[in-house]
Parts: C-alpha cells; structure tokens; sequence
C-alpha cells in the first residue's frame, strides 16, 4: 500500500509476486479451508503466525461468530511487545484485508488501536477459512505486510470462483477492464467507471488516491496492492479511468478488487482475471497458517 515501489514478502519461499508501478504490497502463502458441508469448528486462529523483519501478527480474537464480528490483535516487535507507533501512509496507521479462502468473502477496513497497541475492527464473518493481512508501518522500522489466519464456525458452504469477465456491476455503476494478465511479463490494467451509461469523471479521492486494486490469487491467496500508475508532473484525472501496471508471477486465476468512491462512498468491483502461459504455478508453501 505504499507509493514508491516495494516488494514485501511475508515468508522465505514466496519470492513470486506481483510487481505494481507505484504500490506494491506483499505475498503470503497458503491457507487451508474446511470441507464443503462441513462443520467448521469453533473459530481459531491458526498456529504459527507470520512474521517478517522480526515482527508477529498476534491475532488476539481466536474466536470470532459468524456475523458482524469485532476481531482483535497486535502487531508485535521484535522485543515480543506491542508496536504503538506507526508512520501514517495514505491517511492511516494501518490497513486490513480480510479475505475468505474461496474468496467470496472480501473486506477491507482500517482498524483502531488503543493506548496498549491493541487494533480492533468490526469484520462481517462467514463460517470457513479467512486470511488477515496487516499491512503497515512501524516508525522504528520499514513496510510491513503480516498475516494471520481464522477459521470461523458453522456449516462452510463453498463458492465457485466467478468465471473471468471484463465488466463488474457494482451499487449501480459498471466498472469495465482493459487489458490482461501474463505471467512474468509487466501488464497494463486500465479500469473505467461509468453510471448509468454516463462517464465517472468526479471520483473523489480514497486514502489519497482515486483508486485502490489488491489482487489475491486463487488457491494460496498470494496478495497485492497497487496504486494507479501516475505521472508526478500531472495531477491525476477524476476519472472515468485508472491505470494500473502489474507482472503476474505465474499462471493461475486472480480475484481482482477494486475500491474507489464516488458518492460519498467506497464502492469495490470485483473481476476474475486468468494469467494465462508464461511462468507455471508456483508450488506451495507452508508457513504455518494450518487451518
């Protein structure tokens, strides 16, 4: 979620990711997910949290109901305490995305923290496996990109990823991508909003920018975000389109999310978008996210 470019990966063993022009966000590995039909047990966090640069993701909710549920947890240093100073990036401390192992499941918030450095954040929770990323900074150290995973209980009914498609209709606006996904090759993404027929050209800025992609990919929930592509001697255009550059490290399907407000509100479309030839799956790996 950061302007410049960077790359950061959350564990050794997943040096495939995308790569975006401005904003690049982090990889993180495999999540398991229950069987379809089944009985969830009661919702946990897994065992082994990420770390990276020294620093834990120490989900403090191990078990959150289905609905809207308040999840908790800390961001820990490499002293096994709290982290409660941050370097504020595109208007916040701290960003979360939460994802469900199908992902059919999709949110992305921006939690509080209390003097004790504990974040809590309402989520809207459906029985399965969900994915936690925490991206963020500390102001004693760089870019940060934690995960940690929940199961949440009930009867786990899940959903068939969406077939690829280059229109995404959304609180009534039509959302239309241009362009595709080659593995190991830098890709143009442009997005174009319209309503009712009619160009978007007032979106309003979103965490100081017009638009917002994170990319998961199917499977092991490999994540990124990336900013629009912008050129600093030209303020950018409200709309109707935004540019995005991104590489995908491999063959596979991707959920693409999309935030941008207009309205007053945050709206997200949503596009499968396959990677197809170029660089072979990658294999997976585990890093102690056991569901």
């Amino acid at each position: 979620m950061r302007t410049p470019v960077r790359l950061a990966v959350v564990a050794a063993g997943l040096g495939a990711v995308f790569a975006g022009a401005v904003g690049v966000g982090a990889a993180v590995g495999p999540i398991g997910a229950p069987e379809a039909h089944t009985s969830a047990p009661a919702a946990q966090v897994a065992a082994g949290a990420e770390a990276e640069a020294g620093y834990v993701l120490d989900v403090l909710d191990e078990r959150p109901a289905p609905g809207t549920a308040t999840v908790a947890f800390r961001v820990l240093g490499a002293d096994g305490a709290p982290v409660t100073a941050y370097t504020e990036d595109h208007g916040e401390d701290l960003h979360l995305v939460a994802v469900r192992s199908d992902l059919a499941g999709y949110q992305h918030v921006h939690p509080e923290m209390a003097a004790d450095g504990t974040w809590t954040a309402p989520l809207t929770l459906t029985p399965g496996s969900w994915r936690l990323v925490v991206d963020t900074t500390p102001a004693a150290g760089g870019d940060l990109a934690l995960t940690g995973d929940l199961q949440v209980a009930g009867p786990y009914d899940p959903q068939p990823l969406p077939g690829p498609s280059t229109v995404a209709e959304v609180d009534g606006y039509t959302v239309v991508l241009t362009g595709d996904l080659t593995p190991g090759a830098a890709s143009g993404l442009t997005f174009s909003v319209s309503r009712d027929g009619v160009p978007v050209t007032d979106l309003q800025p979103y965490l100081g920018a017009y638009g917002h992609l994170v990319a998961l990919r199917e499977g092991d929930l490999e994540y990124l975000h990336v900013h629009p592509v912008e050129d600093d001697s030209v303020a950018p255009a409200p709309g109707p389109h935004m540019e995005f550059a991104a590489t995908a490290p491999s063959a596979g399907s991707y959920r693409l999310f999309l935030d941008f407000r207009h309205g007053d509100a945050v709206h997200t479309a949503a596009f499968t978008v396959p990677a197809t030839g170029g660089a072979a799956p990658d294999e997976p790996a585990g890093h102690g996210h056991g569901g």
